[in-house]
Order: structure tokens, then C-alpha cells, then sequence
């Protein structure tokens, strides 16, 4: 069975989750408009990212709230069972002890479905890392969600793979940001300010190192490797201070992008999976290929994660 899955860029308001609910709502009936069976926005698409970094304790659990029941979930159920489609997005949670999470969630057919706590969280330091994969069906396919910096530890791409995933939510506010790498660093947001003056140095800063040459870098890589179906969002414009370039995509089990956002604002795009080349794709040869005796006990001894960042820690170089 075939599924059709729609991605979207779009410039979120920080903290505004009403205006950022209603954009929502406007993709999710264009998504529906072209049968798409499932529609997918960013990171913290509900309530923006960036800003978080500067949030104290009491203002991120006033932002954050409770999954299932809170009001912006039950907003996206309420979207969901009206246009008859899945939806995912992102925002902050708060559980019933008061600790914040990233999460990020599916709702269908107007209830929640599933929910994933990124397992490498940092925008805060009163966020804490989920500590469990997440696997859930959707239409007659397994999928699983894993949150930017979550899907640059290969280990983690790997596992929700072998735990049964077929497509793989990859939501991130990401790009644009400075680190060791040759090329990187941020955009001048007075280019986005002044974009209809400024189109052809924007397209160049967002498609070159800074933004989607470092995401063909990996992102590709991620699908091919796995056999599986990347789903890729990101947002577009200011997200608080920093300037994102978008390039929402859906890729295949090849590697190859089969439908991308390449227009400078809000876009839309969709794209029809079908489950043949789950096993088409070299991907799916070279994971059976596997010899875990050689390897397991390497790849799972003791190790102390260190996480940097360099656009919040740039004494400490990383991407």
C-alpha cells in the first residue's frame, strides 16, 4: 500500500502558538487538498526553537505542557480529524513531575498516536533527554521519528531501522549556524528582511555551505544507508535571532530527494512512498549483510557522551 506524505517549511512565530497552530492548520488542508495521507513540520513548529535558549526554568515550564491533553494537542487532534489526515508536529512537554522534554508527536483520525522525547536535547538545560526509541504504525506503514541532533548519531538512525522502521520523521531546526566546519556560519538576517532585493545572495547562502551543502553531506546518506524513507522538515526566516533556509524534503531509500521546498518562504511539498524500494535499495542488501558478532560488543561498550554544540558553545567546536 502506497502512502502520500506531504512536508512543509514555514516561518514560526517564537512563543506564538496560536499563529503557529493556524499556520499549521492552512497546511494541513492544502496537504489534504492533494490526498497527502500524512503532512510533517519541524522541530518545535508549535511553539518555535531558538528563543528557548534563553528561557528561565519557570518560562520554559510555562511554555511547556502536557502530552496527550494539552491545548495544543488537542488543537492538533482537532486539525487532524478535520481534514482527515495525520499531522506531526513538535513542542515542548511537561510531565505530571514537572520535567520538560522536546517532543514530538503524531495525531490521526483526531487522537494521538505516538510521541517521541528527543534523545539529544540542548536549546536548554532544564530539558531532558528521552531515553527510549519510538516505532508506531501509520497506514499500513512502521515509522519512526527521531529529532535533528537525534539523526546525527548514525547509532540512533540504525536502531529505529532495525526496530522495523520504513519511513523515518526527521524534524529539525538546523543549518546556519557556525562550527569547525569550512564554509559555515550564519546567515545576515537583513537578507531575509529585504528578500524580494536580495533573492539571489540568499539562494546562494542557503544552498551553499552554510546551509544545504552541509545537508547533502549526511542526510542522504541516512536513507541509503538504511533503506528507508527520509522525511525531512525544516523551518524557513527567522527563528528568533538566527535565519533558517528551509529546504523541507522527503528522500528515498536510494538516497535520492523525490520532492524538496525550494521556494524563499512558506512552502509545501508531497511525495508518494511506495514500499518496493524498501528492498530495491542496496540499503536494504548490506543490512542483511551484517555480522553483529563482529561488532556488538564495540558498538555497545561503556561510553560517556559529550554533546557540543558550537553555535551555543563556541569554545567547543562541532556541527
Amino acid at each position: 500500500m502506497n502512502i502520500k506524505i506531504s512536508t512543509v517549511q514555514f516561518e514560526n512565530r517564537s512563543g506564538d502558538k496560536g499563529y503557529n497552530l493556524d499556520v499549521i492548520e492552512r497546511f494541513a488542508a492544502a496537504a489534504a487538498q492533494a490526498g497527502a495521507d500524512a503532512v510533517v513540520f519541524h522541530e518545535c513548529s508549535v511553539t518555535g526553537y531558538t528563543f528557548a535558549r534563553n528561557l528561565s526554568p519557570a518560562e520554559m515550564l510555562d511554555l511547556s505542557e502536557s502530552v496527550p491533553g494539552g491545548p495544543s494537542v488537542k488543537r492538533l487532534e482537532q486539525i487532524s480529524a478535520k481534514y482527515k489526515i495525520a499531522l506531526l508536529a513538535g513542542l515542548f512537554e511537561r510531565d505530571e513531575n514537572n520535567d520538560i522534554y522536546k517532543a514530538y508527536i503524531c495525531v490521526d483520525d483526531g487522537k494521538l498516536i505516538a510521541k517521541h522525547r528527543k534523545l539529544h536535547p540542548f536549546i536548554n538545560p532544564v530539558i531532558k533527554p528521552g531515553n527510549s526509541y519510538t516505532i508506531f504504525d501509520l497506514r499500513g506503514w512502521r515509522c519512526g521519528i527521531l529529532i535533528c541532533y537525534d539523526n546525527n548519531v548514525v547509532e540512533n538512525v540504525r536502531a529505529t531501522k532495525l526496530l522495523g522502521a520504513e519511513v523515518i520523521f526527521m524534524p529539525h531546526v538546523t543549518m546556519c549556524t557556525p562550527s569547525a566546519r569550512p564554509g559555515s556560519g550564519f546567515v545576515d538576517p537583513q537578507l531575509w528582511l529585504n528578500r524580494a532585493e536580495n533573492q539571489e545572495m540568499l539562494r546562494s547562502e542557503f544552498n551553499g555551505p552554510k546551509g544545504r551543502e552541509w545537508l547533502m553531506k549526511w542526510l542522504p546518506s541516512r536513507a541509503h544507508d538504511n533503506a528507508v524513507y527520509s522525511v525531512f522538515s525544516n523551518p524557513i526566516g527567522m527563528d528568533d535571532d538566527q535565519l533558517k533556509n528551509g529546504c523541507s524534503m522527503i528522500l528515498d531509500p536510494f538516497g535520492d530527494i523525490i520532492a524538496e521546498c525550494t521556494e524563499l518562504g512558506d512552502c509545501l511539498v508531497t511525495a508518494e512512498l511506495s514500499k518496493d524500494k524498501l528492498t530495491l535499495a542496496g540499503g536494504h542488501r548490506y543490512t542483511e549483510a551484517r555480522r553483529p558478532e563482529l561488532y556488538s560488543k564495540i558498538i555497545g561498550q561503556d561510553h560517556k557522551s559529550v554533546q557540543k554544540v558550537a553555535w551555543i558553545n563556541p569554545e567547543q567546536p562541532s556541527e
